[in-house]
């Protein structure tokens, strides 16, 4: 069956990225629902700040649970007894979820075939991917093919932030005017502190690095 091609999935996870995107689809589809993925991680605040936005832009908010894949990843983001750590040499850092992406897009495009959406959206990230091998371009385009073979449909999987370095994706939610509400009401730090964050984690300092580099673009542009 040929599937809507105004309506849309969201993976969501009220994070800066997410809810850049979650905007960004508001822009672009008639008909947006949200999916966050329960997989016991580190700060179970992520999704309760999901809730909290799902329920402030009045879209239907679906949380599935992936408990499973807690089980199976043991690493900084699935247990509070494993420091955050940075990559050393070019590796994987340690918050990197083995299958997290490959499982979630491919729940959340079950998802949209349950409600008969043609798209599904993601904020994964090549550009500042922090070397996650499942956040690369080939690997999203790789899995939809894959995904649409294994339904025998044309869903579309898209990664409006793949090319984009963190003050490319404050200037396209500037650009979406969303630049504040994305800055103060996302969890993005890995030790679960809202907005700006601990200021020393990953996460965080990536986040900020971002935002200082397109505040000060912004303000040469204004000069």
């Amino acid at each position: 069956m040929e599937k809507n091609n105004n309506r849309a999935v969201v993976v969501f996870s009220g994070g800066q990225d997410s809810t850049t995107c979650l905007f960004w689809a508001l822009e672009k589809f008639e008909h947006v629902e949200l999916v966050t993925f329960d997989y016991s991680q580190r700060h179970s605040l992520e999704i309760e700040v999901a809730k909290e936005i799902a329920a402030d832009q009045g879209l239907k908010h679906h949380i599935l649970d992936m408990s499973l894949l807690n089980q199976l990843a043991p690493n900084a983001l699935t247990r509070d007894d494993i420091e955050v750590e940075n990559a050393e040499d070019g590796g994987v850092p340690n918050t990197f979820v083995p299958g997290r992406n490959l499982l979630f897009l491919s729940f959340a495009t079950i998802l949209a075939n349950q409600i008969n959406a043609k798209h599904i959206v993601t904020g994964v990230c090549e550009t500042d991917f922090s070397g996650y091998p499942d956040c690369r371009d080939i690997f999203t385009k790789s899995l939809n093919v894959t995904l649409n073979l294994s339904m025998d449909e044309d869903f579309v999987i898209h990664t409006p932030l793949m090319w984009l370095d963190k003050a490319e994706t404050w200037e396209l939610a500037d650009d979406l005017r969303a630049f504040d509400y994305v800055r103060e009401r996302t969890l993005t730090c890995y030790n679960g502190v809202r907005g700006a964050g601990c200021g020393e984690c990953p996460a965080c300092q990536l986040r900020q690095r971002g935002l200082d580099q397109y505040l000060e673009k912004r303000q040469e542009r204004n000069v």
